[in-house]
């Protein structure tokens, strides 16, 4: 990465602490930008600091897309972040309106000193309670001030009048004359005289109108619209439900919410709080929803007009078990869906529904751009309907995770990734039982996904002859940039059955011995060097780093 000299003299001014007030005063208000970016990156929490608090420009933007290499803001630096925008609201040289910190959060593992999700947004609740704390202490200091001006103003007016009533008694005794002994001409007057006639006028006009000293227009007046992306639990729950009932200067703002160990009804008031032009998806995991807690919910997304996206991962849905009113409950849950009229993102884990895919989908009103339907106990009639269904044409994120595709589901997804090709950008098929076999019948396909970037196979029992047709036919593919491939079966200790399931190829010990890797390492350099791939398709059998999961940055 080429660095700018705008960011390396950026870097140079904000490396001493205690310059940052003497520096700040001959500061350009264009030059705030890199100067932030690189307190944040230098870890300067006082510049941060003294920047945030007088911000030249409407906007503030802090999270967004980070690039792989970028950590996210050090934990100090975000804490100096809010409690400088707290401080700017009585900072009249402060123009700030809008702070954006969607995307601040970090991913797990990335840095030991980075806020969290969770951290984030407790931190951002106390931000709004504290903020009406100070402009509530402020308003009593100005409303104080303003009690003295008035009493002045008073006294003012008491020495007025008495020296008014002194003048009359000593001219009392003189005859006025109207001709000769005229007031003087208008203009003329002294300015003692005009500066009573200004004292009169005032008060007069305020005993009359009842109206008080005129008030400089103060930077409390100001809402700042603060918008983030929440994550809320049981812990959690009271505190931000709280920050969002309270009105004061700063107003939050809900792009993505993200909420675990919830009850229905807790995730239903929280969403009465939260303003309804801003949200953007909502992801409920952990929550033992069932089917009464589901049908709750989703009436209570219908009002939000951009909501896009939905995940519900872990929320006790099991309709193996046939129980009374079932399939009505079904039924009112698909209508539901439909009446999201945005959605273009549904990911569903867990929730146990075989044979209940047509009913779920076929009433969404758009075809979906992103589907997840991992640990689903999918059926070979669940993907033969997705095949045929109006989502496959336009589906560019697939993950089919943890479901066993058997010879009798392989027509339908080739069909499925033939008619995806053009639009398919991930591709998750991990821990679906793919032998050799199957693998081989799938490939020809998988090769005609001219659009393809990310494609996850881990977990799948290949052998090491497999692997490398693999690797052939993903080296083909001239948009992939990941490969995330199963370790095959040559590299685990004896003993594994002959078709594992991914929880048994998870969990079976690896041969130690770094020779028998290091064949299957050596064959695939050779496929990416015979391919030119070498610089820009990388292939790795790594889960900690490289998730199964598609939500994960690749």
């Amino acid at each position: 990465m080429v660095l700018s000299l705008v960011y390396l003299c950026a870097r140079e001014v904000v490396s001493d602490h205690g310059l940052s007030a003497a520096w700040l005063s001959c500061v350009p208000g264009e030059l705030y930008r890199p100067l932030l970016d690189a307190a944040f990156t230098r870890c300067r929490p006082l510049a941060v600091g003294e920047l945030v608090q007088r911000w030249p420009e409407r906007t503030l933007s802090v999270g967004g897309q980070r690039k792989r290499d970028h950590e996210p803001p050090n934990r100090l630096c975000v804490q100096a972040l809010l409690l400088a925008v707290v401080r700017g609201l009585t900072d009249k040289r402060s123009r700030l309106q809008v702070l954006d910190l969607c995307g601040l959060q970090s991913e797990v593992g990335r840095s030991e000193d980075a806020m969290g999700g969770w951290s984030i947004t407790v931190a951002l609740c106390s931000t709004l309670l504290q903020a009406r704390n100070v402009t509530t202490a402020s308003r009593g200091y100005k409303r104080d001030e303003r009690e003295k001006k008035k009493r002045g103003l008073e006294t003012e007016w008491d020495g007025v009048v008495k020296r008014d009533r002194a003048g009359l008694k000593k001219e009392g005794g003189e005859r006025m004359d109207c001709g000769d002994n005229a007031a003087p001409e208008r203009g003329t007057s002294t300015p003692e005289e005009e500066n009573v006639k200004g004292v009169r006028r005032r008060m007069e006009m305020q005993r009359r109108n009842g109206a008080q000293p005129q008030q400089i227009p103060s930077r409390d007046d100001v809402l700042v619209d603060i918008r983030a992306d929440l994550f809320v639990n049981a812990r959690s729950w009271e505190r931000v439900r709280g920050a969002l009932n309270i009105s004061g200067p700063l107003r939050l703002h809900c792009r993505f919410l993200r909420v675990e160990e919830l009850p229905a009804s807790s995730i239903a008031s929280l969403l009465q709080l939260l303003p309804q032009d801003e949200l953007l998806g909502v992801d409920v995991r952990y929550s033992s929803l069932g089917m009464s807690g589901l049908a709750l919910l989703l009436p209570r997304l219908a009002p939000f007009p951009r909501l896009c996206s939905l995940r519900l991962h872990y929320c006790n849905l099991d309709v193996l078990r046939t129980r009374p009113g079932q399939q009505e409950a079904l039924q009112d849950i698909s209508r539901e869906l439909g009446e999201l009229k945005k959605l273009r993102r549904l990911s569903l884990t867990a929730l146990r529904m075989p044979g209940r895919l047509r009913l779920l989908l076929s009433s969404l009103s758009e075809p979906l751009e992103a589907l997840e339907l991992t640990y689903l106990s999918l059926t070979s009639g669940d993907v033969a309907y997705l095949a045929r269904s109006p989502h496959a044409s336009s589906i560019a994120e697939l993950d089919l995770s943890e479901n066993r595709l058997d010879e009798s589901s392989l027509h339908s997804l080739c069909y499925l990734l033939a008619r995806a090709g053009r639009c398919l950008m991930r591709l998750s098929l991990c821990g679906c039982g793919l032998s050799d076999g199957p693998l081989r019948v799938l490939l020809p396909t998988l090769g005609q996904c001219h659009a393809l970037h990310s494609l996850r196979l881990a977990l799948n029992p290949l052998s090491r002859a497999a692997l490398v047709e693999l690797a052939w036919a993903a080296a083909g593919i001239d948009s992939l940039r990941l490969l995330l491939y199963p370790n095959p079966l040559e590299e685990y200790e004896p003993g594994l059955p002959a078709l594992p399931s991914s929880t048994q190829l998870l969990d079976w010990p690896l041969i130690e011995e770094s020779e028998v890797k290091e064949v299957t390492l050596m064959q695939l350099d050779e496929v990416l060097r015979v391919k030119g791939r070498t610089q820009d398709l990388l292939m790795t059998s790594d889960l900690v780093k490289y998730s199964t999961d598609l939500a994960m940055d690749d």
